[in-house]
């Protein structure tokens, strides 16, 4: 969140990267990976860019250096960090930081409302060769990512799944059966929403693929598209990018079933399994 400010304060005075990284002895690319949150920060660095940006109020100024300690303290999630790519460990922070995550998923149940059996057979798909330890140790990662979500006054979960994730086996038939029933009991908390996009309407706004968007409780912070590849992910927070992606949200949302539809298909579903 830091970075996200840094870089909304240079913005706001106009200045490029280039600018910037000169006037802390450094290059363009170190303030990009600054503002995105991909490099630790030293608090020398960022009084010189905050008296760069007219950063000069001392509360102001002592608010923003207080994100650098914050920053660099270590989360839960880095005593996986041997597991985790750079570019998701970066996910893994925004994630925490949100209090609203808006996801589609059109492969699989997202990871936030997977089951441990689910999750571990689609961990042992994407690492085949890995030993068992280190399956388990991812395991647990994703179901401790699941806990804040649970908890009271939890931050908001609104997920669209693609009827085509729900109706693909995974694991057989008593995981599929489980990770159904946990859907359902997971759509009565809350602060969690889930809705399917069923194959009746056909082509829908949100084609292109899994995405997710965060937003978080600052209001002076820009929304996060997240949106996974392969190898690696884009992180998205300029307003000409996120507003499609918001755009589709809320058709997805629009079209998809209602939280009594969405019960409906879930019963299903059970019954046919």
């Amino acid at each position: 969140m830091l970075g996200a400010s840094l870089r909304r304060l240079r913005e706001e005075k106009g200045l490029a990267r280039e600018v910037a990284g000169f006037h802390i002895r450094a290059s363009e690319s170190k303030i990009s990976r600054m503002e995105l949150g991909r490099v630790g920060f030293k608090t020398r660095d960022v009084e010189d860019l905050l008296t760069l940006y007219g950063v000069l109020d001392d509360a102001e100024r002592r608010g923003l250096l207080e994100m650098v300690r914050e920053a660099n303290t270590p989360g839960w999630w880095h005593k996986f960090g041997d597991l985790l790519p750079n570019w998701f460990t970066t996910y893994v922070g925004l994630e925490e930081a949100a209090n609203v995550i808006r996801t589609y998923e059109v492969q699989f149940v997202p990871g936030l409302l997977q089951t441990s059996a689910y999750a571990r057979t689609v961990i042992r798909l994407g690492y085949p060769d890995v030993p068992e330890a280190e399956i388990e140790r991812r395991v647990h990662m994703r179901m401790q990512r699941q806990e804040r979500f649970t908890k009271k006054n939890g931050p908001r979960l609104w997920a669209v799944i693609d009827e085509a994730a729900l109706k693909r086996p995974i694991g057989g038939k008593e995981i599929m059966r489980e990770q159904i029933q946990h859907l359902l009991e997971v759509a009565t908390l809350p602060n969690i929403t889930i809705q399917v996009m069923p194959f009746r309407f056909g082509m829908h706004a949100a084609e292109g693929g899994a995405f997710s968007i965060l937003r978080f409780p600052e209001s002076d912070l820009s929304d996060v598209v997240y949106v996974e590849q392969l190898w690696g992910a884009l992180y998205l927070d300029k307003r000409e990018d996120i507003d499609p992606y918001l755009t589709a949200m809320e058709q997805l949302c629009v079209e998809s079933t209602t939280p009594g539809g969405t019960a409906e298909i879930l019963g299903d579903l059970l019954r046919e399994i």
